[in-house]
C-alpha cells in the first residue's frame, strides 16, 4: 500500500508520514477526520475499525493491544474518529447521519487504502455505518470487502429500545432519550459542560455489564465528553431511523462474525441475533455478563475473533492468488 502524507492535526507541528502517528483526512464536504494507522504498510490486507456513537478511535485501544500480542497477523490497521467525535471536526448541519458516515468511510478508504482486500469491524454505530456502506456503495463492498465483524450493534428497530427497563419505565427512558437528542441539537458549544464524575454513574449503568473495571468506565466517559454535542444529538436521531436488514444481504458469503453481550442495554441481544439471521454463515458469539462496550469488557475475546477473521480472509485470498 502506498503511504499518503496527510496534514497534521491542528495544533501539532508538521511531521513526516509515519504509520503510528495521527493524521487528518478531509472529506469532500470539508470535514476533517482524525485518522490513525498502524501495522506493516506492506500487509496484504487492511483491518478497518469503526467506533460507535459518542466514542472515538480509542474505543479499540485494548483490542488493538491484544491483537498485536496474538502474534504475526497479516493486516494493517486503520482507525479514525467519526465526524463529530473525538478529534474530528463537528458534523456540518444536516450531516450527522449514518448515511454520511458511510460516505465518509468510502472516501477514506479510496484515499488511504486504494487497493487490497478489507476487513471491516464496527462497534455499535460503527456497525451501522458498515451496513450503510453496503447499502450506498455496493460495488465497493462487493469488490473489496473480504470480511466483516459486527460488535454490539443492530440492523434496525432502534426506535424501540427501552434501555432494559420494563413497561412504563422503559417507554419513559426512550422518550427522555429522544428529548435529550433534540436538546443537544440546539447546544451551541463544542463540549458538554460536565465533569467526568458527573457522567461516570450513568455510563457505568447504561453501557457496561457486570463488574466493569473503573478504568474502562472512565475511558468511555472521557470519550463521551469530547464528542460534539449537536453532532451527538443528530446521530441519535439517525440511529432511531436506522433500518438496514436488507443491506446485510450484500455481505452474505463473506467471512463474518457477530459479537454481543447479553447485558447490552443499547443494542440488546435480539438485535445481534437479527444480524446473524441475515448472515447465516457468520459466527455468533454471546458474552455472558457483558454489556455494550465489548471492546473494553471482553477485549481479548474480541481481538481473538478478529485475528481468526483476518487469518481466514488471508487464507482465502492466498488460495485465489
Amino acid at each position: 500500500m502506498t503511504a499518503i502524507e496527510a496534514r497534521p492535526v491542528a495544533g501539532r507541528p508538521p511531521a513526516p508520514w509515519d504509520p503510528v502517528r495521527e493524521h487528518r483526512f478531509v472529506t469532500s464536504d470539508g470535514t476533517a477526520l482524525h485518522v490513525r494507522s498502524s501495522g506493516p504498510a506492506a500487509a496484504p490486507l487492511t483491518l478497518v475499525l469503526v467506533h460507535g456513537w459518542t466514542q472515538d478511535h480509542r474505543t479499540w485501544d485494548r483490542v488493538v493491544d491484544e491483537f498485536d500480542r496474538m502474534g504475526d497477523t497479516p493486516a494493517r490497521m486503520l482507525r479514525y474518529d467519526l465526524r463529530g467525535h473525538g478529534a474530528s471536526a463537528p458534523a456540518r448541519p444536516g450531516t450527522a447521519t449514518i448515511e454520511q458516515l458511510a460516505d465518509d468511510l468510502a472516501e477514506l478508504l479510496a484515499a488511504r487504502v486504494p487497493d487490497g482486500p478489507l476487513v471491516l469491524a464496527g462497534h455499535s454505530m460503527g456497525g451501522m455505518t458498515i451496513m450503510a456502506l453496503a447499502e450506498r456503495h455496493p460495488e465497493l463492498v462487493e469488490r473489496r470487502v473480504a470480511g466483516v465483524a459486527f460488535v454490539a450493534t443492530s440492523c434496525g428497530s432502534m426506535d424501540r429500545i427501552t434501555l432494559g427497563l420494563p413497561g412504563v419505565l422503559g417507554t419513559g427512558a426512550a422518550a427522555f432519550e429522544r428529548r435529550l437528542a433534540a436538546l443537544l441539537l440546539r447546544h451551541r458549544k463544542d463540549r458538554l459542560p460536565l465533569r467526568p464524575a458527573t457522567v461516570y454513574p450513568g455510563t457505568r449503568l447504561l453501557v457496561f455489564g457486570r463488574r466493569p473495571r473503573r478504568a474502562d468506565v472512565r475511558d468511555v466517559a472521557a470519550q463521551l465528553l469530547v464528542a460534539h454535542p449537536a453532532s451527538v444529538g443528530g446521530f441519535q436521531q439517525s440511529i432511531s431511523r436506522h433500518d438496514r436488514r436488507v443491506a446485510l444481504a450484500r455481505l452474505r458469503g463473506k467471512p463474518a462474525v457477530v459479537l454481543a453481550g447479553d447485558r447490552d442495554r443499547l443494542c440488546p441481544l435480539p438485535h445481534a441475533e437479527a444480524i446473524a439471521a441475515e448472515l447465516p454463515e457468520a459466527g455468533f458469539v454471546r458474552y455472558p455478563g457483558a454489556g455494550h462496550m465489548l471492546a473494553h469488557e471482553r477485549a481479548a475475546g474480541v481481538a481473538a475473533r478478529l485475528v481468526t477473521l483476518v487469518r481466514t480472509v488471508a487464507e482465502r485470498q492466498g488460495r485465489r492468488a
